[in-house]
């Protein structure tokens, strides 16, 4: 955002940062790429932690949220293939924490599906800018990962 001055959370969506018209599109798009190796370790971690077949399904989910989130960085704005990356991005993480907190004890399940509601209710907000509900739902994403990182 440093980078361009123009932007602001109340009038773009993040992906703007990525496009052509973008200043160093490419901080952007490279690390939305770097962040989805991370995303990909979190959903193998989770994987490796199931102790039931839903959760390894939520670990599965994840893992292709991953792929996704990569590929919102090859696809930027202004690509064909954006919008569908973007939103399935978001669509697959949050089925997969909702499945992983299913098979989990009471207190991952009761949070992860608190965080699953709002992650539903944020989609019907009518939000002055893209950026203020990918930002809402990044924040959804990162308390389900400080769910599993303080349990």
């Amino acid at each position: 955002m440093s980078k361009n001055k123009w932007f602001s959370f109340f009038e773009h969506a993040l992906s703007d940062l990525g496009t052509g018209e973008a200043n160093a599109p490419w901080i952007y798009n490279y690390g939305l790429i770097v962040s989805s190796i991370f995303v990909m370790l979190f959903a193998v971690y989770l994987v490796l932690i199931s102790q039931t077949k839903l959760q390894i399904v939520g670990g599965a989910y994840i893992s292709v949220a991953a792929i996704f989130l990569a590929l919102i960085g090859l696809y930027p704005g202004g690509t064909r293939p954006h919008v569908f990356v973007s939103t399935y991005f978001f669509v697959q993480f949050f089925l997969g924490m909702f499945l992983y907190g299913l098979g989990s004890e009471k207190r991952v399940r009761n949070i992860s599906t608190l965080l699953f509601i709002l992650a539903i209710i944020g989609t019907l907000i009518e939000w002055p800018s893209v950026a203020l509900i990918e930002t809402y739902e990044i924040l959804l994403i990162m308390a389900f990962a400080l769910l599993i990182a303080l349990q």
